[in-house]
């Protein structure tokens, strides 16, 4: 009966060995075809990451060459600004001189007439005297 349960025993142990070999076959098959599917993928992606390492570039060239415009859009707002406040100047300015000018014009006609009125009536009033 020993025997028996020897050879059951080795029965046993050979249908393992047997089962084990057929795994450690499947899973070598397993293994080659996903190094197949990696290099597959691999040779697959390299060209769609290039492109898109090519694609950000360009997003960022074009972001740069926003940021340069932007910077000039502020230069030139600031340039207007200064214009700007340069003309509100020279109108305060012009404001200014007009309105001393029109004083000075304004006393100096009034300056005439009363000159004027003054020499008149002293013309008129000499003849008068005369007479």
């Amino acid at each position: 009966m020993n025997q028996i349960w020897a050879g059951l025993i080795v029965i046993a142990f050979l249908v393992m060995v047997g089962f084990l070999i057929s795994l450690i076959i499947e899973l070598k098959k397993t293994a080659r075809a996903l190094r197949e599917w990696l290099k597959t993928t691999e040779e697959l992606t390299r060209p769609t990451f290039e492109e898109l390492q090519q694609s950000l570039k360009s997003v960022r060239d074009v972001s740069d060459d926003i940021n340069t415009v932007t910077t000039d859009i502020k230069t030139f707002s600031g340039a207007l600004k200064d214009t700007g406040q340069n003309i509100k100047t020279l109108s305060t300015l012009l404001e200014q001189v007009t309105s001393s000018t029109l004083i000075k014009a304004s006393g100096l006609r009034a300056g005439i007439r009363t000159a004027l009125e003054v020499l008149l009536s002293n013309i008129f009033l000499k003849k008068g005297d005369r007479q």
